[in-house]
């Protein structure tokens, strides 16, 4: 059973009813943050482009010769005859030159002919690119077999299988596979770093993703314009992440979603999971902490009569109404442990959905929706 289907019903049904208030009161400055976003985006680019001229990139992009060039070199220290050599790098040419064909396609499949740990790998991922991933585990066998590739092979077959993967969205299976690569080795490397950079923004990693993703941007007039544009987006999308955010929340249910399409409910899934309730429940609580210090506020300034009747707190005229004649005693319902989000009748659910989206931009609320109705599903 997922960790969030066993919360006790009462104090999801408390997160359920402050949440409408945290949302409502945080959406209103979430849309300012988009609009400064988008400024300073702007403002990025313009600085970027200065930047450019005052530095050199640290990396360039390779004509079709040069890496025909650099593919014949990892094959001539690999020990591949000169015979074969020539037809591999005539095929490559061809491939990129008459056909169109991605450079990494190419590569791959023209080595894959002649480097049996390439054919099987790339085998493999035809089959399950999982499996495929798994190839660079160092208890592996084949860890070994690419390991001992050159160098500029290595690095390209890595940004190949890389790709693959954050193509995928298996981001968790592509990061080990190309956190380690070498851009200026691999035959190209604008994809290197915009892919290692959308698996490092997928994953929320901050940093690093901002590191890759800025140093894509030094040389952008290199880069393909797909590349460049979404990348720029990345940035302004990523720098203004604060953790324990209603943003940083909504990052993770849409990535609990991803894992849970994709039949992941391992225990870093249910990690996440947990990590969600953590994060929503502290956030509450800084908010109702911010609320009981505004009434605490509010009571001084009226003299400590919460009733507004002034500083002197003078009695209630004889002519005005005391309202309240109970003792304040509710009923209390019985809570048991088992009752779960996915233990609530479904207009109750729908209810609760509701009062936690209301009031949201639509891609938090859509987030939300879609991660409580996986919930759900999976507790069902």
């Amino acid at each position: 059973m997922n960790r969030l289907t066993s919360v006790p019903y009462g104090s999801f049904q408390r997160l359920c009813r402050i949440q409408a208030m945290v949302f409502i009161a945080i959406a209103a400055t979430l849309g300012s943050h988009l609009q400064v976003a988008s400024a300073q985006n702007s403002a990025a680019q313009n600085s970027a482009a200065q930047d450019g001229l005052k530095r050199k990139a640290s990396w360039n992009r390779f004509d079709a010769a040069s890496m025909a060039q650099m593919m014949r070199s990892s094959m001539d220290e690999f020990g591949v005859t000169p015979d074969a050599m020539d037809r591999a790098a005539e095929d490559f040419l061809n491939a990129i030159e008459s056909d169109d064909a991605d450079p990494l396609d190419a590569f791959v499949k023209v080595t894959s002919r002649m480097i049996p740990v390439i054919g099987e790998l790339v085998s493999v991922s035809n089959q399950n690119i999982s499996v495929a991933a798994a190839s660079v585990d160092p208890s592996t066998p084949t860890y070994g077999a690419i390991e001992s590739l050159p160098k500029s092979m290595r690095m390209t077959l890595r940004t190949w299988l890389g790709r693959e993967l954050v193509r995928a969205r298996l981001y968790d299976e592509a990061l080990p596979v190309i956190a380690e690569v070498d851009p200026v080795e691999s035959i190209d490397p604008a994809a290197a770093l915009y892919y290692r950079g959308a698996c490092y923004h997928a994953l929320m990693m901050k940093k690093e993703a901002l590191a890759d993703l800025r140093r894509l941007l030094e040389n952008k007039d290199q880069a393909p314009v797909r590349f460049t544009r979404t990348a720029q987006l990345m940035v302004a999308d990523i720098k203004g992440l604060e953790e324990d955010s209603l943003d940083e929340i909504s990052r993770l249910m849409t990535d609990v979603t991803r894992r849970l399409d994709l039949g992941h409910t391992s225990e870093t899934t249910e990690k996440q999971e947990q990590k969600i309730i953590d994060k929503l429940t502290k956030l509450i609580e800084k908010i109702e902490e911010q609320q009981k210090q505004q009434q605490q506020q509010q009571q001084q300034q009226s003299g400590g009569n919460p009733s507004g009747g002034g500083a002197q707190g003078n009695p209630m005229e004889d002519s005005n109404i005391a309202g309240g004649g109970g003792n304040g005693d509710v009923d209390r319902k019985g809570i048991d442990a088992k009752d779960g989000w996915g233990n609530l009748p479904p207009a109750e659910r729908n209810q609760a959905l509701q009062q936690i989206s209301r009031d949201l931009p639509t891609h938090y609320r859509e987030a939300i929706e879609a991660y409580f109705r996986k919930l759900a599903t999976d507790g069902a």
